[in-house]
């Protein structure tokens, strides 16, 4: 009688209250495993019982599309909250599905951009295990200010991750001046670790004076111009491409302090967040690419992308 009594308190609390299971576990002086154990059998005996609304099945066929249009691995697709920040419901999205699929000890490679930045601060403040987070590029500001709000929210209880990050501007003055910067101890061996990880989170930036890499005046105006006339639709990792997905080899890529696509993969998950109808071709011609192999965006998004010809 006690333990029914306990599971239903427990699913109360988790899906009701949104206890997380840590905060569930000190609440009731039980371990986390516990708490775990406790909600798999209120799903399996009854207490808890789901019921798919239509949205939530339309949102289910759209991800199955994506994957069989563009050949993914996998695909998430969040709803559209109505909320004004888009990367925001996307970064939270993508948290959860690292959190979701990483094991403790795992090292999780961390790309570039405002999603991705928002992604590490809402995986720092969330994740209950033991986690390891490498750069894959230089940048370093735009990495501190996420791990900085993720740990203003962390209990301390939860673990906090490792992390690595890349002591370098994104972009250096020259190439000569990038390749003196990549042959740093201090800088390889952070750009060595990318390879221990299970997967990557990398956003999918447009070619729009929009986009991070332009906003901030990291890259220039003229090497915006440049780039859409070598027909350059987007970016990830600061590594531009074509249409097709084709990586454009131009003076910029020279003098980047980043990861090579091409190394990213081997067999592991390179997950895309981005969203926005500003975008699409940019996405669309990534996953073409396959530069990607999980993608994780909104629901007005995934329908264009299904509409893209």
């Amino acid at each position: 009688m006690r333990e029914s009594n306990l599971i239903m308190k427990i699913a109360w609390f988790y899906y009701i209250d949104n206890l997380t299971q840590q905060q569930i576990a000190e609440k009731l002086d039980i371990s986390r495993m516990k708490v775990i154990k406790y909600l798999n059998q209120a799903k399996t005996e009854g207490v808890v019982q789901f019921k798919i609304n239509k949205n939530a099945e339309n949102r289910v066929q759209a991800e199955v599309k994506l994957i069989e249009k563009y050949g993914l691995d996998d695909v998430f697709v969040v709803p559209n909250s109505g909320s004004e920040d888009l990367n925001d419901t996307i970064a939270q999205a993508a948290a959860q599905y690292i959190e979701e699929k990483s094991k403790p000890g795992d090292y999780i490679n961390i790309g570039y951009g405002d999603t991705v930045s928002k992604t590490v601060s809402h995986l720092i403040y969330a994740v209950e295990k033991p986690l390891s987070l490498v750069s894959l590029s230089g940048g370093v500001s735009f990495y501190t200010s996420s791990i900085i709000n993720g740990a203003h929210k962390k209990t301390a209880s939860s673990p906090t991750p490792n992390i690595y990050v890349v002591p370098a501007p994104l972009v250096a003055s020259s190439k000569e001046v990038a390749q003196t910067i990549l042959k740093e101890s201090s800088i390889k061996e952070i750009l060595d670790m990318t390879q221990l990880a299970s997967m990557s989170v990398v956003g999918i930036g447009a070619v729009t004076n929009t986009a991070t890499i332009f906003k901030y005046n990291i890259v220039s105006n003229n090497d915006l111009v440049l780039l859409q006339m070598q027909g350059a639709v987007g970016d990830i990792l600061s590594h531009f491409y074509d249409k097709d997905g084709n990586i454009i080899e131009n003076e910029l890529n020279a003098r980047l302090i980043s990861s090579d696509l091409s190394l990213l993969k081997n067999g592991k998950k390179v997950i895309g967040v981005a969203g926005g109808k500003d975008k699409v071709t940019a996405i669309h011609s990534a996953l073409s690419g396959k530069l990607v192999n999980v993608f994780i965006t909104d629901e007005d998004t995934a329908a264009r992308l299904l509409e893209y010809k």
